[in-house]
């Protein structure tokens, strides 16, 4: 790769790591082919963009964005994953592979909306429900008191009617 080809790939990963949401790291060492692309296509259905690319490349690629906090991981063989949209399904996924494959990959650390994240910190995000999830259960949420107000209002019409039911229940019964 000639010079050239590497300030175009480095300028591209910068754009790329400037608008991800959220960024994470994994060695990948000992993974095998068919481990790596199942990985990947996971990785696709949730919008995740994964990458392998070379420590220095993506040592300058950080540079100028709230990922460079990162660069103290860039040792050794780095995969990237790239969240453009929901950073949950993102860590859903390569949590689960890093269950299933203790031996050959490990999650280094990440960075979620500039912050930098551990790995403990990602398994947490990835425990999360996902994005529609949290959604759906604010609305729900935001929906309980009106819900609410509405059934006590409905209640005392009705009240009001089987009193006067009984009122008249009453009197014809004298």
């Amino acid at each position: 790769m000639n010079r050239e080809n590497k300030q175009e790939l480095i300028s591209m990963f910068h754009e790329k790591l400037k608008s991800a949401k959220a960024v994470f790291l994994a060695d990948f060492r000992g993974m095998n082919v068919t481990q790596a692309t199942n990985l990947r296509n996971e990785l696709r259905k949730s919008s995740v963009e994964y990458k392998v690319i070379k420590n220095t490349l993506l040592e300058l690629a950080s540079k100028g964005t709230d990922k460079e906090a990162l660069s103290a991981h860039f040792t050794g063989p780095t995969a990237i994953a790239l969240s453009y949209d929901d950073p949950v399904a993102a860590a859903k996924v390569l949590t689960r592979c890093a269950k299933e494959q203790q031996a050959t990959f490990k999650l280094k650390a990440g960075v979620l909306s500039g912050k930098t994240i551990s790995v403990a910190e990602i398994q947490a995000l990835a425990d999360l429900p996902s994005r529609e999830v949290l959604i759906a259960k604010m609305l729900g949420s935001m929906n309980a008191p009106v819900t609410n107000f509405v059934g006590t209002l409905a209640a005392v019409p009705g009240s009001f009617v089987r009193v006067l039911e009984a009122i008249r229940a009453q009197k014809q019964g004298n």
